[in-house]
């Protein structure tokens, strides 16, 4: 069954990721044209529940897209773990980061995979080291 909805996942994925570059350039538009700085940027290294090259290159092409946010850089653990580094103009601490990253890991991942992807499913909690324990 999960495959006969897989075109429609990847519509609400379209739908909900211009929704995201809106919502994230009217933040960096107000930041820009109102007085003071709002920003509280942040790195986190986030650990994510994609498994192949192809999904870690769209979570990390859709995250430097999205106005405020850039993926730094990528990881392979030698337990096969994937680790992205983002930076985030606007969430500050670490949790926020990979809060943020994970939400469009989850809607990407339900679009990708003919399977689907229940993030209920995951534990994803904690999945992330702040930029001071990175190095």
């Amino acid at each position: 069954m999960k495959t006969l909805t897989w075109l429609p996942r990847w519509i609400w994925l379209i739908v909900w990721f211009i929704g995201q570059i809106i919502s994230s350039s009217v933040a960096v538009l107000n930041d820009l044209v109102t007085p003071g700085i709002k920003a509280e940027p942040g790195i986190a290294r986030v650990k994510t529940d994609c498994e192949t090259d192809a999904e870690v290159t769209i979570l990390s092409a859709f995250i430097t897209i999205t106005p405020g946010t850039l993926t730094l850089g990528t990881h392979i653990d030698d337990d096969g773990a994937r680790w992205i580094y983002v930076h985030s103009l606007y969430d500050g601490s670490p949790a926020a980061v990979a809060e943020g990253s994970l939400d469009m890991q989850n809607h990407i991942l339900a679009a990708m995979r003919r399977r689907g992807f229940e993030a209920s499913a995951v534990d994803q909690q904690n999945r992330h080291i702040g930029s001071e324990d990175v190095g």
